[in-house]
């Protein structure tokens, strides 16, 4: 029976694998061509498919090593944890960009009773995936195609020559550009031998190995955040335990909330639609954050200082505006994955190494985190 049951749980986790290895792929080559499955003009290729492994096999490889470091740390303490769970997400027949997967994760399946075990089963995870995205990125910049690559993408682009930017940037016609972190910045002046090799900021989506690599340093970032049950959450918690943690994680999240949110409400707007947005917004700002372990009087004051703050900000800078996607972010973080950290049992603080290493995955966040990892226009 148990051989039965071990069996079944190893199936659904390669039919995940497999699932979301095609997923990745089909948009992978989405990206790679600027084409559609189903929808537009041209339609991709049999062999334009199968190209989408450029971009799915660098990124399956992160979330595999990132995920592997939980698990197999969580192993070395015993703990009775999954395989990784790959969550495929591709919306390519809804004509809706993806890049074919929400991630992946493990569960482990009982209380975590120390700092020392959050902190190291935490840490493991963002430092492979951090190496991993590294080697991806080294090999997207160091095998970077001559500049006329970008014409077999957008013909239309030749007949300006390599000075296109400057001609096919309309506004409104939903252009992506990737934002830059310090990582992406160090590849871009010191690793690429010829900087007219470079992708322009708005092609970069169509070089599968730096998109999979911005990719990886995004979600490395995303995981490093010291909020809550995120891995940086864990890692804080193990650095500082919980009577600091707390007040840290708190205001860590409501700066989070306030810069992702900045220029949603503007006080030039008409008086009519402030009356009705300026409620549904401080109410969705404590719906945010009905579950923080605040009592309820001060969890609405805080939303109206938010509120308060950021209407003041935009009154003083109205064209300084917050990315909206943290403010997404934020949603989740206090609605689904929690800002306040369980509490373990045995408290005894870091040896001198894991803080050194604490401190240094922390330094990594920094360095990955783009304030506004992707650019419409």
């Amino acid at each position: 029976m148990q051989f039965s049951q071990t069996k079944k749980s190893l199936f659904k986790h390669l039919l995940l694998f497999a699932v979301t290895l095609l997923t990745t792929t089909l948009a992978g080559a989405e990206w790679m061509h600027n084409k559609l499955l189903f929808y537009g003009s041209e339609r991709l290729t049999l062999k334009e498919l199968t190209q989408g492994w450029h971009f799915s096999l660098p990124l399956i490889g992160f979330l595999t090593i990132h995920e592997l470091g939980h698990y197999f740390t969580a192993r070395f303490y015993k703990l009775r944890v999954t395989l990784p769970y790959y969550l495929p997400l591709w919306t390519g027949f809804l004509s809706i960009p993806s890049i074919g997967t929400f991630g992946a994760v493990i569960k482990i399946k009982e209380p975590i009773l120390s700092r020392k075990t959050f902190f190291d089963v935490g840490i493991a995870g963002p430092l492979a995936g951090f190496f991993a995205a590294l080697s991806i990125l080294y090999g997207g910049f160091t095998h970077l195609p001559p500049p006329d690559y970008i014409f077999t993408i957008h013909p239309e682009y030749a007949m300006y020559g390599h000075d296109y930017a400057h001609y096919v940037y309309e506004d409104g016609k939903m252009n992506i550009a990737l934002g830059r972190n310090l990582v992406f910045l160090f590849f871009e002046k010191l690793v690429v031998s010829d900087p007219a090799l470079l992708p322009n900021q708005y092609e970069i989506i169509h070089y599968p190995w730096i998109f999979a690599g911005f990719l990886a340093l995004f979600f490395t970032a995303l995981n490093l955040f010291p909020i809550g049950q995120l891995d940086g959450g864990h890692i804080l918690y193990g650095l500082v335990g919980k009577k600091k943690y707390t007040p840290i994680s708190l205001t860590l999240f409501f700066l989070l909330v306030f810069y992702g949110g900045l220029g949603l409400i503007s006080p030039y707007s008409s008086l009519k639609k402030l009356l009705i947005v300026i409620p549904l917004y401080i109410g969705f700002l404590y719906f945010t954050f009905q579950k923080l372990e605040l009592q309820r009087m001060f969890k609405l004051l805080i939303a109206l200082a938010i509120f308060t703050a950021q209407l003041l900000f935009a009154y003083w800078q109205p064209h300084w505006v917050g990315y909206h996607g943290w403010f997404v972010f934020a949603f989740l973080l206090g609605r689904v994955i929690k800002v306040h950290h369980p509490p373990t049992i045995q408290n005894a603080p870091l040896d001198t190494k894991r803080k050194i290493l604490g401190w240094a995955a922390l330094f990594i966040f920094i360095i990955c985190f783009s304030p506004q990892p992707f650019i419409m226009k």
